[in-house]
């Protein structure tokens, strides 16, 4: 499947940038958060509905964005409350040069729940996170586990083999992160980093197979050409985003949790998910796809997550 591509920005920003259009149709939100502003989409059906708010997280990487869940906004904007939040250096929120941490984005998630929850009086949440960005949903429904009905992680991090190896020690690199930064070369590097073909070439093995969605190329493009684009993602290659304990924060998880995970390209290592597995709140689904199951196979995608959600429903969690 290919969502709907942004569209292609004819006209540039005062800065001599792309424009970046919106992510996911739906209304804006700006808000204050400590990590300077924070931005989040919205959208509804047109007749109300019982059903849960639903809370999307994007993953972070060199050119994440919110664009990575339009798939699921748009299916679940016919029947539900649903929201799409841009991670601090991301998308529209704040881009400074500043330390970008783990805390930031957890307090992110926080900051934009507290929000939904002012809408829809309290009611608990569903959310969904892809990759990196499970971390950080994970995180905060450890510290406020009364504000989430269920999670779901798509193709998570932190069950990887390479997690057994961080456990004692950090992942931060800081040699790494003050190179990348460096005045003379930090903004040619990333230009570099994400030239068009470049982006392809990380999106295939991502996906696993040279049949990547072109609206997310196109839109992973403008996204890393707006000014202050390199400092959050230079934060994530350097280590400084990935948790050292964040095994057992999935373990120690109460709500449902459904656990979601491709068989192609290069996110494949799911060893240590057999510390989850057969938990009785936990449901692991494999999909014959590559990391973004719900671009390749979305019918298929959403039909598992509705059976998921259905039988959380049923169990009055």
């Amino acid at each position: 499947m290919n969502a709907t591509a942004p569209t292609p920005a004819s006209s540039e920003t005062l800065s001599g940038n792309p424009a970046l259009p919106p992510p996911v149709p739906g209304e804006r939100h700006d808000i204050d958060s400590f990590g300077g502003r924070l931005t989040y989409w919205s959208a509804a059906p047109a007749e109300p509905t019982s059903e849960p708010p639903l809370l999307l997280i994007h993953s972070v990487n060199a050119a994440g964005s919110a664009y990575e869940v339009r798939p699921i906004f748009e299916h679940y904007a016919r029947s539900r409350p649903v929201y799409a939040i841009e991670l601090p250096g991301f998308g529209h929120s704040s881009r400074a040069k500043r330390q970008y941490t783990i805390r930031m984005m957890t307090d992110a998630v926080h900051s934009v729940v507290a929000e939904i929850q002012k809408v829809h009086a309290d009611k608990r949440i569903d959310a969904l996170a892809l990759s990196l960005g499970s971390e950080f949903l994970a995180r905060a429904a450890s510290e406020t586990p009364q504000a989430f009905r269920s999670l779901a992680l798509v193709a998570p991090t932190g069950f990887d083999k390479k997690n057994q190896r961080w456990t004692a020690g950090s992942r931060a690199i800081p040699w790494l992160h003050s190179f990348f930064e460096n005045p003379v070369w930090s903004e040619s590097i990333f230009k570099l980093l994400t030239m068009k073909p470049v982006i392809g070439w990380f999106l295939k093995k991502a996906f696993g197979s040279p049949s990547i969605d072109q609206g997310m190329l196109d839109y992973d493009y403008l996204t890393t050409h707006q000014p202050g684009a390199q400092h959050a993602p230079y934060y994530f290659v350097s280590g400084y985003l990935f948790s050292q304990d964040i095994l057992r924060i999935y373990q120690d998880l109460p709500m449902p949790v459904w656990f979601s995970h491709g068989v192609r390209g290069d996110f494949v290592d799911y060893t240590l998910k057999t510390t989850v597995e057969g938990r009785p709140n936990w449901t692991v689904t494999v999909f014959q796809t590559g990391a973004m199951p719900h671009f390749e196979v979305p019918g298929e995608f959403m039909r598992a997550y509705d059976e998921f959600l259905g039988r959380v429903t049923k169990a009055g969690t």
